[in-house]
């Protein structure tokens, strides 16, 4: 019998590649974040379908969307809500900022300081928003999707350590093939127009529930102890003195979005167990921006990706 996640995930691929040519890596990547309840960051060069994707995303999954534009002069209460005096009742009653949503795309979430992403922190990790004292609840399909510039460095804002370690996983968006490219302007010379979202005949899952079944399933996917022990010694080889190259290692957080992210890559494989296979696919995703470099690495162009290559070679594969 098919696996319904599986079932479920080619149904987003399909809509989704109605959309967005090629970019094949990124849109499997996304839905294991989705399926995996955690939330992800987007890096990648302006125009190249980072806000798009996300928005076809909400669309066929059925979900509700919000956009914050992250810029300099944006307030905490901006994100998450305020209370506001009724003078007819003499009350405060909360009004809910636009983090109140499934889809949540932060939209160049580096342009913003520190106090305000410090703002997304509890609900990205507690599902939960905290105002003058009263906990608000998020929607249970709440998830963030970041972007940010790789390039632009004037007038940004890096992220902290902790809040990097909260999302599950960084995906690295890079300019299409060159047939890719092609097939976009073609699409556009046909009148395919992105700003027109609403004009694609796209179909939606029936319920967006679906997708909450598809977390629990994912929950029920099997990972023996050797698989388990495999995943905490390639965690433990990221830190120092393991990784000459590295001043700081992943976390336990880490271990757990490995185990989490392979889960969702044999489920979407259609199958039931994990294997070294699936926590080798996602390894990168997973590491990439919970590890530091130390700053020679960086000056001999050391990148995360060839650390993470590094590590997985020397760890031994159960059998």
């Amino acid at each position: 019998m098919e696996s319904p996640v599986r079932e479920v995930a080619d149904f987003i691929r399909r809509q989704l590649h109605l959309v967005i040519v090629g970019q094949d890596a990124v849109i499997d990547q996304a839905l294991m974040g989705l399926l995996a309840e955690g939330h992800v960051l987007l890096e990648g060069p302006p125009g190249t379908a980072k806000t798009l994707l996300v928005k076809t995303l909400a669309r066929v999954i059925g979900a509700d969307f919000n956009r914050i534009q992250f810029t300099p002069d944006l307030m905490p209460a901006d994100v998450t809500g305020t209370s506001v005096y009724n003078a007819a009742t003499g009350l405060f009653t909360f009004r809910r900022g636009p983090v109140f949503t499934d889809l949540l795309l932060a939209d160049e979430i580096n342009r913003t300081p520190p106090k305000t992403q410090a703002a997304l922190l509890e609900a990205m990790e507690e599902r939960q928003v905290t105002v003058d004292g009263e906990t608000h609840r998020m929607s249970p399909l709440f998830m963030v999707l970041a972007t940010q510039n790789p390039i632009e460095y004037e007038g940004t804002y890096p992220l902290p350590e902790a809040q990097l370690d909260r999302f599950l996983l960084k995906i690295i968006i890079d300019y299409p093939s060159l047939e890719e490219e092609l097939q976009v302007i073609s699409n556009w010379d046909a009148g395919f127009n992105a700003r027109r979202l609403d004009a694609i005949p796209l179909e939606s899952l029936p319920d967006s529930s679906l997708a909450l079944q598809c977390r629990a399933a994912v929950r029920d996917v099997v990972a023996e102890e050797g698989v388990r022990r495999y995943i905490v010694n390639i965690i433990r080889n990221t830190r120092p003195p393991a990784a000459p190259s590295l001043t700081w290692g992943a976390s336990p957080r880490a271990a757990v979005a490995l185990l989490l992210t392979a889960k969702v890559h044999a489920a979407m494989n259609g199958r039931a167990f994990v294997t070294p296979d699936d926590v080798k696919a996602v390894a990168a995703p997973s590491l990439r921006h919970r590890i530091v470099l130390r700053s020679e690495a960086e000056i001999d162009g050391i990148a995360p990706d060839e650390v993470i290559d590094d590590v997985i070679r020397r760890t031994p594969v159960p059998r």
